[in-house]
């Protein structure tokens, strides 16, 4: 070991002096081999070849954030079809399920989160959501792609991106749970990449003597991840076409969605989103929008205020189109955009935090202001490159209640709550008599995936509805 971390060292030390980035060896002298390697191995996670541009443009000065000159709303297809679009959207469904049915689709989750927010020590998919059984997202999520292979005959593959934090204790979550009945080996974990933290002059920090101050580099650099841990090219083997994206906080998702899958494939998008109407002008979401011609998403905070209230003839919102972090992506798309990993396609986002550090002392500060740069890139951003966006409306109440707060909006308690009225809902479209009270269901509800996937398959499964209790709660499977 001595030997490799000796010529690793040498190849090293001049490449970091030409990089400005020398002081990462400074207290060389003061580690244990194992600590070397360690740091070795950090140094090694960094693209020096395309450092000094992404100091120059992100970290050594700050680049205000550039709208386009022309912001339009983006047209989207609606959550239900028109007259004239009927048998387009029964076209669809038949490929979608076509596409199902031959794997041809792969699920995509994001969940390199902890629970930390929630009060939850554990990844964040391993936090339990469900109103009567207490299951956790990870569950929901494994649950409704048994339903997906059982209702469509398809034996379909799941890819779940972790984090350096999460990984270990994620992929130990699944062992325990036997992966939720489904097939190991069709289960495939990743990790996410990171991005060094730099000081406002644009030296990477140190975590540790030994080690280097890293963070998650953001939703859009799973992109990176796929191609750097395997995945895509297992993908292009299995002969895995699309992508199903959703983040791992949101328990009413649609894993896989025949719908969406058809639109997609049909109209040839490289990369579709679905979208729901804003609950309020300024809600925090992102908008999508035509800019200078180019679909794309629009922070919440970066929308102007008077394009965030603008009306249209009619008195409705202009900017109503919210993002949802639900998208699907050609795999072929994916493979151009990381091509070249020196130059990837997706902007790099600029956040100023505070980041403990080791100082030029050797005393590791925890900074009481922000004094340093992290810079994380997002997959919307990749909309804008795509040939053919698309954008397909769905129901807010049917897809997305998102568990990011320990309390208040978009919270467990809120998710919950939600996860329970979609349960009554498809329950009365069977033909139960669901007893509520004032605006709430009187009980609680729950319909497991692997039963029903939407109110119309609960309808073919439950020819005779049983009898509903007040009060009580209810299970079905």
């Amino acid at each position: 070991m001595l030997q490799s971390q000796s010529r690793r060292l040498e190849a090293l030390r001049s490449r970091l002096i030409e990089a400005h980035q020398g002081h990462l060896l400074a207290y060389w002298d003061d580690l244990d081999d194992r600590q070397r390697e360690l740091l070795l191995e950090d140094i090694g996670q960094v693209n020096f070849a395309g450092l000094p541009g992404l100091l120059r443009s992100h970290v050594l000065d700050e680049q205000p954030f550039s709208l386009p000159r022309d912001i339009q709303p983006a047209v989207c297809y609606p959550a239900r079809p028109g007259l004239d679009q009927v048998g387009f959207y029964a076209d669809a469904v038949k490929q979608g399920v076509s596409l199902i049915h031959h794997n041809k689709v792969a699920a995509l989750t994001v969940a390199g989160g902890q629970g930390t927010r929630l009060g939850f020590d554990g990844p964040k998919g391993a936090f339990r959501i469900s109103p009567v059984k207490n299951k956790p997202l990870f569950q929901l999520f494994a649950e409704f792609i048994l339903g997906t292979n059982r209702r469509y005959g398809a034996d379909l593959r799941w890819y779940i991106m972790t984090s350096p934090h999460n990984h270990a204790d994620t992929t130990a979550f699944f062992e325990a749970h036997r992966f939720f009945g489904l097939k190991p080996e069709r289960v495939r974990f990743f990790q996410q990449g990171v991005m060094p933290a730099f000081s406002k002059d644009g030296k990477i920090l140190l975590d540790q003597k030994h080690r280097l101050a890293f963070s998650p580099d953001g939703h859009g650099g799973c992109l990176l991840a796929l191609r750097r841990s395997g995945v895509l090219a297992e993908m292009a083997e299995a002969g895995i076409e699309h992508l199903s994206y959703f983040q791992v906080d949101n328990p009413l998702v649609k894993p896989i969605d025949p719908l969406f899958i058809g639109l997609h494939d049909m109209t040839g998008s490289e990369m579709s989103s679905k979208t729901i109407p804003k609950a309020d002008d300024l809600e925090r979401v992102g908008n999508f929008a035509v800019g200078d011609g180019k679909t794309m998403v629009i922070e919440y905070s970066d929308l102007p205020d008077e394009l965030a209230h603008a009306r249209d003839a009619q008195g409705n919102r202009l900017f109503d189109a919210g993002s949802i972090a639900i998208h699907l992506l050609s795999r072929r798309f994916v493979e151009q955009l990381t091509a070249d990993e020196v130059h990837f396609g997706l902007p790099w986002h600029r956040a100023v935090k505070k980041v403990p550090h080791v100082n030029e002392a050797g005393r590791r500060i925890e900074p009481d202001k922000p004094n340093a740069v992290k810079l994380e890139s997002f997959i919307f951003d990749a909309i804008p490159l795509a040939r053919n966006p698309l954008i397909l409306q769905t129901i807010r109440e049917e897809e997305f209640s998102p568990v990011k707060n320990a309390t208040g909006v978009d919270s467990a308690e809120t998710s919950r709550r939600d996860l329970n009225r979609r349960a009554a809902r498809w329950l009365e479209s069977a033909g139960f008599a669901v007893p509520w009270r004032e605006a709430e269901p009187d009980g609680l509800f729950e319909i497991s995936p692997v039963l029903a996937l939407d109110a119309d398959h609960l309808r073919e499964q439950m020819a005779m509805p049983p009898q509903i209790r007040p009060g009580n709660a209810h299970y079905w499977e």
